[in-house]
């Protein structure tokens, strides 16, 4: 069962919430950050990506961007940027964009429930991200930024959460890119105590978004266990940052792929290898797949329609019948040489926010060579593998709208 607990959150001031507000700290390279925290000196990025007060020929993965987070963080509490709650708490947290509206509780997950199995996977980890979420994390002594979480929703719980927000938020702001945000704080005991026991009798949650985070808590806290020969169980490091959503409020997108070359191969030397597995057809423009197993394709300018061909892919198997195992088994690996999406830095995933143009202008740039859109998985899909203990392939899902970093952190000491 579920084990989850209130906390004393660091957040900011109420009149500098949307300014301190960020995107997380994955969705965007380098340059970006810096675009988007220029002039902001309120803004999260400056603790999530610390790199960008820094020379731009320091290693990212070093030791002194690290250092630097944490000293930001110093700042932004000495300041009272942000600033911690007196008592343990409970959080609603409520995005809206356009028809799709997600409310989670905010609050901190087990370690133990993770490594038990409570909490279950669908992804496996990159090595190299994984590792720098732990050093980000055990410099910072703070979850920064939350694991994204869901469930099998559950009336009672919806219930009490919607009671809730029937009172006055502590923020409601509206980003740059039209979703709402809006958060209430749970201090009332009672409330708590119920909120705990029902999510006590909630026998799983999914990992949705947050794989290298939800892995790099559970190492830390087995570091500071070690570290520490009064160790009880009950230290903060036990827990880490989540927000948990009911699965029926969930929106999941495509994750696109593009690839840099041809394998070596020639556009019409591609083109055959592509019909030995897929019915393949020349399209007018570009087009979202609206069923499985169908997928928009861009090279050279031109658009195609693939379709799985019956019998390339094991329709009775949960993994090998999902749409990226189908173009990742019959196409990225045989044909373009990708066989470890994993670590091979020819394929760049694209999150379905970014949309068709996003594809369109990545291969016009010659960079890439060609690119896939992608029928998104459903999160049935997701649940289902993660109960029988499968792993999908990387990069299978995109969930939006994204939590915003820094409206709440969990400090660990």
């Amino acid at each position: 069962m579920a084990l989850i607990k209130p906390f004393r959150a660091l957040r900011p001031a109420s009149d500098l919430a949307e300014r301190v507000a960020a995107l997380p700290y994955d969705v965007m390279n380098v340059e970006e950050a810096q675009m988007m925290a220029a002039g902001n000196p309120y803004s999260f990025l400056h603790i999530s990506r610390p790199e960008i007060d820094l020379p731009s020929e320091v290693d990212v993965h070093s030791e002194p961007v690290y250092v630097k987070g944490h000293e930001n963080l110093m700042h932004f509490m000495k300041n009272r940027v942000l600033i911690q709650d007196q008592h343990d708490c409970y959080y609603v947290y409520r995005q809206k964009m356009g028809e799709i509206v997600q409310t989670g509780l905010v609050a901190c997950a087990s370690v133990d429930d993770y490594q038990s199995g409570v909490i279950k996977k669908h992804e496996l980890t990159r090595a190299d991200k994984e590792e720098d979420r732990v050093m980000h994390i055990d410099r910072l002594d703070a979850n920064d930024e939350p694991v994204f979480y869901t469930y099998r929703h559950d009336a009672r719980i919806a219930a009490l959460v919607a009671e809730v927000t029937r009172g006055e938020a502590v923020y409601d702001f509206t980003t740059d890119d039209g979703v709402e945000h809006a958060l209430w704080v749970i201090d009332k005991t009672d409330a708590i105590a119920d909120l705990t026991a029902l999510f006590a009798a909630i026998p799983v949650l999914y990992v949705a978004d947050g794989h290298h985070r939800s892995a790099a808590a559970s190492r830390v806290r087995d570091l500071r266990m070690k570290a520490n020969p009064h160790h009880t169980g009950g230290e903060e490091y036990n827990f880490f940052l989540t927000v948990i959503f009911p699965d029926d409020e969930m929106n999941i997108m495509p994750y696109n792929r593009a690839v840099k070359d041809l394998n070596g191969l020639s556009p019409e030397q591609f083109i055959a290898g592509v019909s030995e597995q897929f019915e393949i057809a020349p399209v007018a423009g570009p087009f979202q797949p609206e069923r499985t197993h169908q997928f928009c394709m861009v090279m050279n300018g031109k658009w195609f329609e693939l379709r799985a061909r019956q019998g390339s892919f094991n329709p009775d198997d949960a993994v090998s019948r999902l749409d990226v195992s189908i173009l990742q088994n019959n196409l990225l690996s045989p044909i373009l040489g990708i066989h470890n999406p994993r670590t091979d830095q020819r394929i760049h995933f694209v999150g379905g926010i970014r949309g068709l143009a996003e594809l369109e202008r990545l291969v016009a740039g010659g960079e890439y060579q060609v690119a896939f859109a992608l029928h998104p998985t459903s999160l049935d899909e997701l649940m289902a593998l993660a109960d029988e203990g499968k792993i999908m392939p990387p990069k299978s899902t995109w969930f939006e709208p994204k939590l915003r970093s820094g409206l709440f952190v969990h400090l660990l000491s």
